[in-house]
């Protein structure tokens, strides 16, 4: 038998979730015949897979050790290791943290670093988060950014601040902004198309009408300034496909400067841009619902601030 404490981070999360983190190789199947058979216990009473966990409760595995890592949340690398990070906002609950141009948002094949490591090891020094302690969660990002984007990415401290963002984000409570600098002057206003991800190849094909397979994109395109071919753009999602701001913009006859995909590799080469000029500069939330905990952030507005892509253009 094993015996876990749930955590602060571990308030509102499922039961059967908490399990599934705490355990290695447990089958599906057997997890719930132990639910059945009464094996997983909350404060000495029978837990059921849907049971939502509150902070301080005593949970209580009959499971086979086996079923049980050594450790089950790997450690942090050594702060000596990683690059500062920077956060923007941050309160009990979430932050919105500052994501360089080619840091990766999560772990991949490369082993590459990545903001949600720096994120994980920020929240362990300052003692918000046990890595030891508390392995049903660990902190997490909501949402993403590709490789070569700079800018604000949100991040959540608990299990409950993850899932309420993510039914802010899924609900539209939010609006993502963007700057970028196009090749080319595209045209204003609110832009309506179809895209489609080819996953093999990591590449989205925007089209004008829709077709099988193609998902509706909106974009939102704001001229600030132009210099010469290009111009200075505040760009809001209404709609967060792969790659939609890239593919969008060079669909509409202005790429984003220094993009390697979707870019005009001439002005890329005269300009010396080997990284796409596009930042996540701003997010706001609308009247988010009572009922969600993080109906506080109900009209706030998380800016960058002197965003870098400013100078860029400054230097043109």
């Amino acid at each position: 038998m094993k015996r876990f404490i749930a955590g602060k981070n571990e308030d509102g999360a499922r039961l059967s979730r908490f399990v599934q983190g705490v355990t290695s190789g447990l089958p599906t199947s057997l997890m719930y015949k132990s639910f059945r058979s009464k094996r997983i216990k909350v404060n000495g009473k029978r837990g059921a897979p849907d049971m939502r966990l509150c902070a301080g409760d005593i949970v209580e595995l009959y499971l086979n050790d086996e079923f049980f890592p050594a450790s089950p949340t790997p450690q942090p690398d050594a702060p000596q290791k990683r690059a500062p990070l920077q956060i923007i906002y941050e309160d009990g609950q979430i932050a919105a943290l500052y994501k360089p141009a080619h840091l990766l948002c999560h772990s991949d094949k490369t082993g590459d670093a990545n903001l949600l490591d720096r994120w994980v090891a920020h929240l362990a020094e300052t003692g918000e988060y046990d890595a030891t302690g508390e392995a049903a969660f660990t902190p997490a990002l909501c949402n993403r950014l590709d490789r070569g984007t700079e800018g604000l990415v949100l991040a959540a401290k608990t299990y409950a601040a993850l899932r309420d963002m993510n039914a802010i984000i899924h609900d539209g409570y939010i609006r993502k902004e963007y700057l970028c600098i196009t090749v080319g002057i595209p045209p204003k206003g609110r832009h309506t198309a179809y895209l489609f991800h080819k996953e093999r190849h990591n590449h989205s094909v925007v089209r004008e009408l829709p077709a099988t397979g193609y998902q509706q994109i909106l974009t939102d395109v704001a001229i600030l300034q132009t210099k010469g071919p290009f111009a200075l753009c505040r760009i809001g999602l209404l709609t967060g496909r792969t790659h939609q701001i890239r593919a969008h913009l060079a669909f509409l006859g202005a790429p984003v400067l220094g993009d390697e995909k979707y870019g005009n590799r001439k002005w890329n080469e005269r300009c010396g841009k080997k990284t796409q000029q596009l930042c996540a500069a701003r997010v706001s939330f609308g009247d988010i619902p009572p009922e969600n905990t993080l109906y506080y952030l109900s009209g706030r507005v998380i800016e960058l601030p002197e965003p870098r892509i400013l100078s860029v253009f400054a230097s043109l």
